[in-house]
C-alpha cells in the first residue's frame, strides 16, 4: 500500500481485459513486452486447432465489429435507488430495475457474474411495428438520457424498425447479440436460458445462440401453442404457435416436470407401499436396437424365477439367463451399458413374457417416487390453457384491467420454465420484462411450494401515452406490487402451516442515471476557461441532487457487492458509516473526515474501507496517515471516490 488510497474504478467490469488475462494465464509465452497477445505466437501454441482458412462457416451481418465495440465499452453509468416505488426496500432480495437493459447487463457484470441460474426473455420479435433500440453505437447512456427526458434532446429517437429499412435484420441483430453476449456471463455453470420467438427471426436468434453459448449447447427448440384458433389475418397458414429456444451452461440439468395427472393410466400396477408404476422393456426397441449397432450392450442378465428378481452374475438362485433379442431371433441390446445395470439393479425385475413364456427383463417405471410426485423429460411441444396468450392477458387483466398488452406472457409457460432449471432457490433474470410475468410466477411458485426463489426484472421506461401507467416499467412495478398484495391477502388470518409467512414479497427498485461522481474529461479543448470548469469538477465531483444512498449503491455496484447485500449504518466517532456484508467492508461518505474517524474504522478491521475523496478537503498528512493506519491495522483494500 503506498502513501496515496487507490481510486475506485467507476466504471462497469471490463470484460476484453478479463479475456485478455485468461489467455495470458492459459498461454503465458504469448504476452507481448508490452503485455499484449501475440496472435502468431498463440498461433503457433495451438496448434493444427487454428482454422487459418479464408472461407469458413459463421455468422457476419453489417455492424457486427461496432457490435462488439459496444460490448466491451465500460459504462459509467449507475443505478439509483428509489425507496418510494419500492415495497420491502430494507428486506428483499428482489429488484425491478428500470433503464436500457445494455447497459443494466453491462453495470451488472461485475455483482453478478456467474450468480443467475436461470434467465427468460421475451424480446421484441422484429415484426415491423417492435420497439427496437436504435442502431447506434455511441454514448449508449447519454441516449438513454435524452430518451427517457432526463437531458435534453438532440434530435435522437428510439423507434420502430421498419422491412423497408435496408438494416432491418441487422439492426435486431445488432440489438440481439449485445444483450445475450453480456447476458451469459451473469449465468451459473449450471445455468440455462430461455428465449421465447416468432418465426420472423428465429433462425437469426438460432444463430446468435449458437455463436454464444456453443451450438453444441442448444438443449432444444420448443414450440409453444399460445393460440389455437390461429391468427385468420396470416395469408397461407393461421399460426397457432411460438417458438421457445433453451441453451444451457455446461453443467446444466434438468429438474424436469411433474408428471401430469393424464399419464397416470398408463402405470396400471400397484406395488405394496401403493405407489402405481408400469414394466418398460430393458431392450432396445427402433432404430439402433441391434447387437451391431452397439455390441457392448449384449450382455446376459440372470433371473431368480421365484423372487423374479435380477443379477449379473450367475448363480444358484440366478440361473436363467436372458440375452437381448429382436423378435425375429437376431441379437439386440439392452437400452442400459453393463455399468448402469450394475448400479440400478433394484430398478429392474423379470416377467414371463409372449406364448412361449420365455422369460425377458423389464425397468420398473413408477408414478410417484418415495419423495413425491415423479418428473419427467418435458416434451418438445408444449399445448395447454396455461401456455397460452389468452391466459396470459387474462391474468394481467384481472390485475390491472385494461392494458397496453396484448400477447402478456402466461405464469404457466414461466413456471414451466422455472420447475425445469431450478430447485427452491436461485436467480431468476428476466432483462425483457414487460408486464412482469417473470416476478408473478417466481413469488406464485415461492407460495406453492415454499421457496425462496429471487428475481431481478429490468424494463425500459417506454412511453405507453396513458395517464394511469405512462411507462411500461410502470405496469411492471404496479403488476408485482398487487401480485405481493394479493398473496398476503389470501394468507391473512390462515395459519402459517407451510412457512410462507415470511417469504420475501417485496423488490428494490433502481433506475440507471448518469454516476454520481463527474468523470475527469481528458478531451476537452485545452483552453483556459474549460479546464477551470474541469477543475472545478475535479474539485466538487459529486452531483449535487445524489443522496448518500445514491453514492452508496453505485459503491456497492462498482465494487462488486450485489445490490441487495446487507448493509448496517454505524456510527464511529460522531460520524456515519456504512458497514457492508458484515463488517467487510465500510464506507464513509462524510464530506469532512477526521483522524478520530479513521482510527476508528480501523479499529474495527474490515478487509476494505472507501472514503470520499472531497472528506480529506486536499489534506494530505491526513489522506497519508489514513494510508498508514489501515495498513497497520491489515486493511486489505483503502480506496477513495
Amino acid at each position: 500500500m503506498t502513501v496515496e488510497p487507490e481510486k475506485l474504478d467507476l466504471a462497469s467490469h471490463d470484460m476484453a481485459e478479463e479475456k485478455r488475462l485468461e489467455l495470458l494465464r492459459l498461454f503465458p509465452e504469448i504476452r507481448t513486452e508490452g503485455g499484449k497477445i501475440d496472435f502468431e505466437r498463440l498461433k503457433l501454441a495451438l496448434g493444427e486447432l487454428v482454422d487459418v482458412g479464408k472461407e469458413r462457416y459463421s455468422m457476419n451481418w453489417p455492424g457486427k465489429a461496432e457490435c462488439f465495440n459496444t460490448i466491451q465499452a465500460p459504462s459509467m453509468g449507475t443505478l439509483l435507488p428509489c425507496r418510494k416505488e419500492s415495497v420491502d426496500f430494507d428486506a428483499t432480495e428482489n429488484l425491478i430495475i428500470e433503464g436500457d437493459n445494455l447497459e443494466v447487463l453491462k453495470l451488472l457484470q461485475k455483482p453478478y457474474l456467474g450468480k443467475v441460474k436461470m434467465i427468460y426473455i421475451d424480446p421484441p420479435y422484429n415484426t415491423g411495428n417492435d420497439f427496437i433500440y436504435p442502431d447506434n453505437f455511441s454514448e449508449t447512456l447519454q441516449t438513454y438520457l435524452q430518451y427517457t427526458g432526463q437531458v435534453d434532446s438532440e434530435g435522437r429517437k428510439f423507434g420502430t424498425n421498419t422491412d423497408a429499412d435496408g438494416r432491418f435484420h441487422s439492426k435486431w441483430i445488432n440489438m440481439m447479440y449485445s444483450r445475450l453476449y453480456l447476458a451469459k456471463n451473469l449465468l451459473t455453470q449450471d445455468g440455462v436460458i430461455f428465449v421465447s420467438i416468432d418465426d420472423c427471426e428465429l433462425n437469426n436468434l438460432v444463430r446468435i445462440l449458437d455463436e454464444i453459448f456453443g451450438e453444441d449447447r442448444r438443449l432444444g427448440c420448443i414450440t409453444v401453442v399460445s393460440n389455437m384458433k390461429g391468427r385468420s389475418d396470416d395469408k397461407y397458414y393461421a399460426t397457432a404457435h411460438n417458438y421457445l429456444l433453451a441453451y444451457g451452461n455446461d453443467c446444466f440439468t434438468t429438474n424436469g416436470v411433474p408428471l401430469p395427472e393424464e399419464y397416470l393410466d398408463e402405470y396400471p400396477e400397484i406395488a405394496e407401499d401403493g405407489r402405481r408404476y408400469r414394466l418398460q422393456g430393458l431392450r432396445k426397441r427402433g432404430a439402433g436396437a441391434r447387437r451391431v449397432d452397439r455390441p457392448n450392450m449384449f450382455f446376459p442378465i440372470y433371473v431368480d424365477t421365484n423372487s423374479k428378481k435380477v443379477s449379473l452374475v450367475r448363480g444358484e438362485q440366478f440361473n436363467v439367463e436372458v440375452l437381448p433379442k429382436l423378435s425375429d431371433g437376431e441379437d439386440g441390446r439392452w437400452r442400459w451399458g453393463r455399468d448402469t445395470v450394475s448400479d440400478r439393479l433394484v430398478e429392474l425385475c423379470a416377467s414371463r413374457v409372449g406364448p412361449d413364456g420365455r422369460w425377458d427383463v423389464f425397468q420398473i417405471d413408477y408414478a410417484e417416487n418415495s419423495d413425491g410426485a415423479k418428473r419427467i423429460k418435458p416434451k418438445s411441444v408444449w399445448i395447454g390453457p396455461e401456455f397460452s396468450n389468452e391466459a396470459g392477458n387474462l391474468e394481467l387483466k384481472r390485475l390491472l384491467g385494461k392494458t397496453t398488452f396484448d400477447t402478456a406472457k402466461p405464469v404457466g409457460l414461466l413456471t414451466y420454465c422455472i420447475e425445469q432449471a431450478l430447485g427452491k432457490d436461485g436467480i431468476v433474470l428476466d432483462f425483457f420484462a414487460g408486464s412482469g410475468t417473470t416476478a408473478h410466477a417466481v413469488l406464485d411458485l415461492n407460495k406453492n411450494d415454499g421457496g425462496s426463489r429471487k428475481f431481478i426484472l429490468v424494463q425500459l421506461p417506454e412511453p405507453t401515452d396513458r395517464t394511469d401507467y405512462p411507462t411500461i416499467a410502470e405496469i411492471t412495478k404496479e403488476r408485482v406490487r398487487r401480485v405481493i398484495k394479493k398473496l398476503e391477502d389470501d394468507g391473512a388470518g390462515k395459519l402459517d402451516l407451510d412457512g410462507t409467512a415470511n417469504q420475501d414479497r417485496g423488490f428494490r427498485v433502481l433506475k440507471l442515471a448518469e454516476s454520481n461522481f463527474k468523470p475527469w474529461n481528458g478531451n476537452v479543448p485545452h483552453d483556459s476557461q474549460t479546464l477551470e470548469q474541469q477543475l472545478e469538477l475535479h474539485i466538487d465531483h459529486i452531483r449535487p441532487d445524489r443522496t448518500a444512498d445514491d453514492l452508496l449503491y453505485e459503491i456497492l455496484l462498482k465494487s462488486g457487492f450485489s445490490l441487495t447485500t446487507p448493509v448496517e449504518k454505524l456510527t464511529y466517532s460522531d460520524n456515519s458509516v456504512f458497514s457492508v456484508a458484515g463488517g467487510a467492508l465500510l464506507i464513509c461518505l462524510e464530506r469532512t473526515l477526521t483522524i478520530e474517524v479513521i482510527r476508528a474504522m480501523a479499529e474495527a478491521q474490515p478487509e476494505r474501507v472507501i472514503c470520499l475523496d472531497e472528506g480529506f478537503a486536499g489534506n494530505d498528512q491526513l489522506k497519508a496517515n489514513a494510508v498508514q493506519i489501515f495498513k497497520t491495522k491489515g486493511v486489505i483494500s483503502f480506496k477513495t471516490v
